[in-house]
Parts: structure tokens; C-alpha cells; sequence
């Protein structure tokens, strides 16, 4: 007898429903639904003030709204902070810069880094992991471009050198999703391609989701 095989359904990772945002009597997102699949890139696309970082902020935890829910892995992390669920696998990186100003650069890194890795329990596992941590911080200052500014302070890093450094930091949480709020604004045209190759570079992963 004939048989057919079908391919397994992929599930999407996020999932948002009927998500309104209001300020006041403003209407920012009104009931967004959308479903989010691993390995693809999703650009939201609208002109200022169309409630695109809105929808962002919602998503990441750092808004909260009274209504609507938000689905990771299929369970409901509508309640959960924005600490929480980085933890379970979103990244954000800002349309503003949101860094360690008076650390350097290597250290914000190492930071990113250090909170997505799990703490030893002793001292000998401790040093070790030290060691571990300043070598994926310099690898991932290397893939945005910053290995020569480790030592600088964040604080005094032009526009575009602190747009890199915090897609560094979301690349060293390495993330399921990444979320990505106007990654080039404010870089000169030179420093663009950096950014838009390190996103290629993620696309072609196949297994992350990027906003």
C-alpha cells in the first residue's frame, strides 16, 4: 500500500496574540497577533511613531500590558520580566545604546557572557571559567569589529563603536531570538556592513529567530 510520509510541523518559537499597547487615550499597537518560526528574519517595517520599538519593548518585558499574551516555546511568559526572559532565550539590542559607560569594552562583554554561563562551585572551576569567560568576550569583540578598543571605556567609544559593542553583548547571550531595534542607526556607512554581516552571519544558523 502506498504511504506518505508528511514532514513534522515546525512550531513557531513566539507567538504574540491580540497584543494592544495604549498610552492613555493613544492607541500605540492595536491587538497584534504574529507567530515567530526558528530560522527566519522578520523585518517590522513603519514610519516613527508607527509603535514598531513599542511592540519590541512589549515583547522583550520591558512594557507591560494589561491584556493580549506572549507565547515562548509555546508557554505563556506574558507575566514574566524582561530578566526572565532573556533568560529563556531573547535577546535585545536597543535603538538607543544600553551599556556599562564606565566599564570597558572587553568588560561589558565579559558581563554578557557571564550571564548566560553557569557559576562554578569551586575555586579551581571558578579560575577556569574566568579564563573561559575573557576568551569568548574577545572572541565576540573580534566578530564586531572591537578587539583593538578592549581596553577603552564604553562611555568613550564613538555612536557606531557602542552600536557594535551592544550587538556584541546580545551575540554573548547567545539567544534563540534576536531582536534587533534599528541595528545601523546612527553608523556611518562604513561601520553598516559589520552589523548586516553578523546578521547574515546568524540567518545562515538556520536554528535562531531574528526581529
Amino acid at each position: 500500500s502506498l504511504r506518505i510520509r508528511m514532514p513534522a510541523p515546525v512550531h513557531p518559537i513566539l507567538v504574540t496574540r491580540g497584543l494592544p499597547v495604549r498610552f492613555g487615550g493613544h492607541v500605540a499597537v492595536n491587538s497584534v497577533s504574529c507567530k515567530f518560526h526558528p530560522g527566519t528574519l522578520t523585518a517590522i517595517v513603519g514610519p516613527n511613531g508607527a509603535g514598531k520599538t513599542t511592540y519590541f519593548n512589549r515583547l522583550s518585558g520591558q512594557l507591560r500590558c494589561s491584556a493580549g499574551q506572549v507565547l515562548l516555546y509555546g508557554s505563556d511568559i506574558t507575566g514574566d520580566s524582561a530578566p526572565v526572559r532573556t533568560r529563556k532565550g531573547m535577546g535585545r539590542a536597543f535603538q538607543l545604546t544600553n551599556l556599562f559607560p564606565f566599564l570597558t569594552v572587553l568588560e561589558n562583554v565579559r558581563l554578557a557572557v557571564q550571564a548566560s554561563a553557569r557559576p562554578g562551585r569551586t575555586l579551581v572551576s571558578m579560575l577556569t571559567a574566568h579564563t573561559e569567560l575573557i576568551e569568548k568576550a574577545e572572541h565576540f569583540l573580534s566578530r564586531v569589529g572591537l578587539s583593538e578598543r578592549r581596553a577603552a571605556l564604553a562611555s568613550a567609544l564613538s555612536h557606531g563603536d557602542q552600536r557594535k559593542l551592544e550587538v556584541g553583548m546580545l551575540l554573548a547571550l547567545e539567544p534563540d531570538i534576536f531582536m534587533f531595534d534599528e541595528p545601523t542607526a546612527g553608523m556611518s556607512v562604513d561601520e553598516v556592513p559589520v552589523i548586516l554581516d553578523l546578521i547574515q552571519e546568524i540567518k545562515n544558523q538556520k536554528d535562531k529567530t531574528i526581529l
